[in-house]
Order: C-alpha cells, then sequence, then structure tokens
C-alpha cells in the first residue's frame, strides 16, 4: 500500500493523484572489492524460513543473555542473533508470544517479521497533454542538463541551480549513494553508466500473496523469490535513483549529482510495503561497505504513527510499535556512526507532524486491518522523525510547500522539489518530477501502447539510434527527497577525504553544509496558508523564522551554492 493524503487532501487531489510503484536498476563499476555475502558484513545470514510465525526482539542494552532466557521461557527459538542493533529473530511460541516475552524487564520491542513500510510517492495523472516547455537554462559552455534532450522539462533541476552545477561538481565516482527502496532498474540507459551492481544487495523476498490470501507481490519472478540486484518490479526506487545521478549522457535527463554511483539497497517489496528487518539489514549494510549517503523515500509501517503505550492498541501493537521505534533508531545510529548520510522524505499525509490528532491508516498491513485511533505528538514517523535523519518537505514550481507535504517546525528539516499538480495553471505533468521509469513496470500497467509510444502526458520517451528510455511524471516527497541526497553527494564529492567507501565525510558536517547552502524561504504571508483545490480549502498554518520553519525547514536545497561554497 502507497502512503496517501488524508481527510480533504484525499478529495482534493483524487482525480490528479494515484499511488505509484517502486523501481530497481543494474549497473556500474566498483573501485572496491565486493563484500563476500548477501548479508550485512560480519552479520549472520538468516535462516530459511520455517513456515512457523517469526518476530524481532530487541532487548535492552546488556541484556542479551536475560532475553536469550525469555525467549525461551515463552516457547519461542531463536533462529538468528545480531548483536549490532541487539535484537535476536524468534521462530515459534504461539499466538501469545509477543505479549509474553514483551513482558520481561530486558525486552523494549517486539515486531513480527513482515512487510512494515510502504513508499511515499504519487503518481501524477494528467488531465490534459501537456503543451508547455520550460525554458532550457543556457548554453552552460562546457557539460550541463541543458544538452541532455529532456533537460528542458526538469523545472527542478533549474530551480534549484543543478543545470548550472553540472559543469562545476558533477560529482564524484569515489562517492557511493545508497538508494532503500523498491530497487533500481540498472540496465535503464540512463542510470546504467552509474549503478554499482557489485555492491548492490536485495534484502527482500518477493512475497506472493499476504497472510490472508490476498495478492501481495504477485507471481515470483525467479525460483527462489529473490529479484536481481538490477530490477526493480515497482519503479519508485529507479525514478529516486534518477533523481539523485543520472547520467550526462545525451540520452534523457541528468541527476544532481550525475557522477557519483548509486547502489542498490534493497528493502521494499515489489508492493511497494516494507519489512522491519530488510530495513535493518539495509542500514546496517550501508554502514559496513562505506556507503556515502542513504535516500530512504518510505516510512516503515504498519503503523504510519508509531506510538510506544496508546490506550487504544493492544499490548502487541504497542510491542510492535516499540520494536519498529527502537529498532530502526539503532540501525540509522549504527549508520551514521559509519558515516552515512541520512535522508528521508518526510511524508505525504498534509499533515503537522507537531499536531498529529487522528491515524486513520494504521496498521496499514495486512490491508484491511486499519482502525481509526487518537494520537498526539508523542507517536512519531519512522524514519523521518527518527533522530540523525535530515527529513525533507516538497514544494512545487512555484516555490511553495505542496499541498500534499507533511510539515512541522520540530520536524522539517530541508525542503526540495517533489512536485505539485495543484501549484498554477496548465496541465498537470509540467508540474511534476520527471525522471527514469523501467519500461517493464510501464507497460505493465497500461501507460505504453503495442508499440512502446507514452498512452499519456505523464509518461515521455526518449529515442536514439533505434533504442528508448522512459520516464515518468511524479509528485511526492518521495521526489522532493532525492534532490537533498543528490546535493550532499555534490557536498562529499568536494570535501570528503580519502574513508572506507572511497570518500567520507562526517554526517554532522555534510548536514550543516546543507543547511548552510540552503536557500532560506520564509513562511507564507499570512501564515495561515489556504490551499484551494476543486471547490474545497485546507489551511496549513507555518510557524517558525526565515532561517527554520516548519515549511521549509532550513530552506530548499541549493546544487549551485553547494558547487561553489568555500569550505
Amino acid at each position: 500500500m502507497r502512503r496517501v493524503a488524508s481527510g480533504l487532501m484525499v478529495l482534493a487531489v483524487a482525480a490528479a493523484l494515484t499511488a505509484c510503484s517502486a523501481v530497481a536498476d543494474d549497473r556500474a563499476v566498483s573501485e572496491r572489492p565486493p563484500p563476500a555475502q548477501d548479508g550485512p558484513t560480519g552479520s549472520p545470514q538468516p535462516a530459511p524460513p520455517s513456515g512457523k510465525a517469526q518476530n524481532l526482539v530487541f532487548y535492552a542494552d546488556g541484556k542479551q543473555t536475560q532475553a536469550l532466557d525469555a525467549v525461551k521461557r515463552a516457547g519461542g527459538t531463536v533462529v538468528e542473533e545480531n548483536g549490532k542493533l541487539g535484537y535476536v529473530l524468534t521462530e515459534g511460541g504461539g499466538d501469545g508470544f509477543a505479549e509474553t516475552v514483551g513482558a520481561d524487564p530486558a525486552i523494549v520491542g517486539v515486531s513480527p517479521d513482515r512487510r512494515i513500510g510502504s513508499t511515499s510517492s504519487y503518481t501524477a495523472r494528467p488531465t490534459g497533454r501537456a503543451t508547455g516547455r520550460f525554458p532550457d537554462a543556457g548554453s552552460l559552455g562546457g557539460r550541463g542538463a541543458a544538452q541532455e534532450p529532456l533537460a528542458h522539462l526538469q523545472w527542478d533541476m533549474k530551480m534549484i541551480g543543478a543545470d548550472r552545477a553540472h559543469a562545476k561538481a558533477p560529482g564524484n565516482k569515489k562517492v557511493l549513494v545508497g538508494v532503500i527502496d523498491t530497487g533500481i532498474d540498472g540496465k535503464h540507459p540512463d542510470i546504467a553508466p552509474n549503478f554499482n551492481r557489485e555492491l548492490s544487495r536485495n534484502f527482500v523476498i518477493d512475497k506472493p500473496k499476504d497472510e490472508r490470501g490476498e495478492t501481495l507481490d504477485g507471481p515470483c519472478e525467479t525460483p527462489s523469490c529473490k529479484d536481481p540486484v538490477d530490477e526493480d518490479d515497482d519503479g519508485h526506487g529507479t525514478h529516486v535513483a534518477s533523481t539523485i545521478a543520472s547520467p550526462i549522457n545525451g540520452i534523457g535527463i541528468a541527476g544532481v549529482a550525475p557522477d557519483v554511483q548509486l547502489v542498490n539497497i534493497r528493502a521494499g517489496q515489489d508492493s511497494g510495503f516494507f519489512f522491519l528487518k530488510p530495513s535493518l539489514d539495509a542500514l546496517t549494510y550501508a554502514g559496513d561497505i562505506g556507503v556515502d549517503v542513504v535516500n530512504m523515500s518510505y516510512y516503515v509501517d504498519p503503523w504510519l504513527f508509531n506510538c510506544a503505550a496508546n490506550k487504544a492498541d493492544t499490548r502487541k501493537q504497542q510491542l510492535e510499535q516499540q520494536a519498529i521505534i527502537v529498532g530502526m533508531q539503532r540501525a540509522l545510529d549504527y549508520a551514521r556512526g559509519k558515516g552515512v548520510t541520512l535522508i528521508s522524505a518526510l511524508g505525504n499525509g498534509s499533515t503537522d507532524l507537531g499536531r498529529p490528532s487522528v491515524d486513520k491508516q494504521s496498521p496499514g498491513y495486512p490491508r484491511g486491518s486499519e482502525k481509526t485511533r487518537k494520537i498526539d505528538n508523542s507517536c512519531v514517523n519512522v524514519p523521518a522523525e527518527s533522530k540523525g535523519v535530515i527529513s525533507v518537505s516538497a514544494v512545487g514550481p512555484s516555490g511553495r510547500k505542496a499541498v500534499y507535504s507533511d510539515y512541522g517546525i520540530e520536524q522539517t528539516d530541508l525542503a526540495a522539489p517533489g512536485g505539485d499538480v495543484l501549484d498554477g495553471k496548465g496541465a498537470e505533468a509540467v508540474r511534476s518530477i520527471l525522471a527514469a521509469a523501467p519500461e517493464h513496470v510501464l507497460k505493465a500497467g497500461g501507460r505504453l501502447d503495442a508499440s512502446g509510444k507514452p498512452k499519456g502526458a505523464d509518461v515521455v520517451r526518449d529515442c536514439h539510434e533505434g533504442s528508448c528510455s522512459y520516464y515518468q511524471y511524479l509528485d511526492g516527497t518521495s521526489m522532493a527527497a532525492p534532490h537533498a541526497t543528490g546535493v550532499a553527494a555534490i557536498l562529499i564529492s568536494r570535501f570528503g577525504k580519502p574513508g572506507p567507501g572511497g570518500l567520507a565525510m562526517d554526517p554532522a558536517t555534510v548536514e550543516d553544509l546543507l543547511y548552510r547552502t540552503a536557500t532560506p524561504t520564509p513562511c507564507p504571508t499570512p501564515r495561515a496558508y489556504v490551499y484551494k483545490m476543486y471547490g474545497e480549502s485546507e489551511t496549513h498554518q507555518c510557524e517558525g523564522g526565515q532561517d527554520d520553519n516548519g515549511f521549509f525547514g532550513h530552506g530548499i536545497v541549493n546544487a549551485w551554492k553547494a558547487a561553489t561554497i568555500e569550505p
């Protein structure tokens, strides 16, 4: 299930937006030898599934022995231990296992080992053909996005100065960018040159059906149900990767940092959901191999908001949410401690995350499990509200906060182009973000005719010498976050020092430079901004000053400043 807006937002954008899918990609050259195993380096490989219920049991610091005893007393069996993040994977124990083991003071969270997340993006579905073209950035006197065939459609790159930055600071091949998503289409012509297949990993096994027998990922494409590392059957991850680092190669578009390497660190199902354990494994792996920055355009679910002690939840549900909060924070801390800068999409709920009041979307898995519950600011969206994470809101082409974008004075760190089909007049597609899409995903979704021609203005084809590549317009904070990730990659390329993955830079320094180079953007006047949509209206209140506020954080990311700032 995809992350969608709630309340009035759903009514307002239903005619223009629809849920989008995830992607995967492959190919690239590595200057480092690949790890010897698919799992996080140095960690034990997971045992094959036995058919019994499995749980992730997180224990308090220094309480591993007590946790093992508690699991045994509750009737469970330990099948894997992870000392790095302080949990054990168990199986068995019956229906009451979580409550029984969770009653032990050594245990701080218990979560089923199953899908628990969803991508946060929308697909733009225009109401008419795109007829306008944004002006080119002009001659750069060298390499630049203006040379790419579809550069005139990239208003987002012009907004953040990436079109100019390409000629001065396109990035460095020693910089590794991890895309924790649904995969990357590594064979896409506009991704392949920067795709590092050797280092890419898939931590997900496709699940044809959910626990209720409903279709989830659909039929497995391989006997093992584990997709190759250069495959993306959703499209979401490919779009994200393309925005970060599509190369300047005379094909399609250019990303923010067109010379850095892309590493697929897949944690999402084909269907767009995420298990907790793949997310933990992906972050651990990123830290272990020397990835410089990761993009996380999803939220960890089944709880849109994770509450440690909500009275509306059962004890088992409380333990699950505690496990998500604690487990992800440990994984994020581990990766950041290894030099990984953490960047996340803020979310598309059109919600002030500092004042959430109702959650109608949780638990989102299996489908149909949702209930309405009251929540407050003690409940958090993970990883966007986790510590050490740079969270990014979305803006439209006018520079206003996108109507769907979550916001909050405590939660918003930066803003970036994410698209907004309601921002302005005319065809919607030209107000969304254009980036690479896997051809087979577009075919499966009915977006191409039998000859390969796009059926609507939301898909663009670029053909050269008999070969065609495809691109799609999408909206969402999922599209905003990779712009910030690309700018971080530029900064690391410029100021990073030799390190474990090639170049390395303290995440705190990267964060400081991202804030310093961002374009300060004040709250609108009046601060209570009214969005008018299809005869309805919705008001979002912006708090804070020009240098840090709930709509734009420290400002809109600026690739040109990142390419020119002095250390």
